[in-house]
């Protein structure tokens, strides 16, 4: 259970890093309301997976999970620009993530 609440926790990073870009300064409501609800969903499931996971694996899952969905977001969206090299060090990412659950 933990895993997963890292995981969703991760996602939600995501979500909080992308909508804080979006709240020019905290001035515009809807970004902020969404960057609000999802900082706060993030820190609650990472506290909650770090009540049985290691700290440092829980962490660096989390920051490994958000990092990659929002860089992978934005190229997405076209905010970032695209190239195999982006691209295979964001799999990168995601592969030294698989490589902590597999070795916890």
């Amino acid at each position: 259970m933990s895993w997963f609440v890292l995981v969703l926790s991760g996602a939600l990073e995501a979500v909080w890093a992308t909508a804080l870009g979006r709240t020019e300064g905290f001035t515009r409501l809807a970004p902020t309301v969404v960057f609000l609800v999802g900082i706060v969903g993030s820190m609650l499931g990472l506290a909650f997976a770090m009540r049985s996971l290691p700290i440092g694996t829980a962490y660096a899952v989390w920051v490994g999970i958000g990092a990659a969905l929002t860089a992978g977001y934005a190229m997405w969206s076209g905010e970032e620009p695209v190239s195999a090299v982006r691209v295979l060090l964001l799999l990168g990412i995601v592969g030294c993530v698989i490589g902590l659950k597999l070795t916890h």
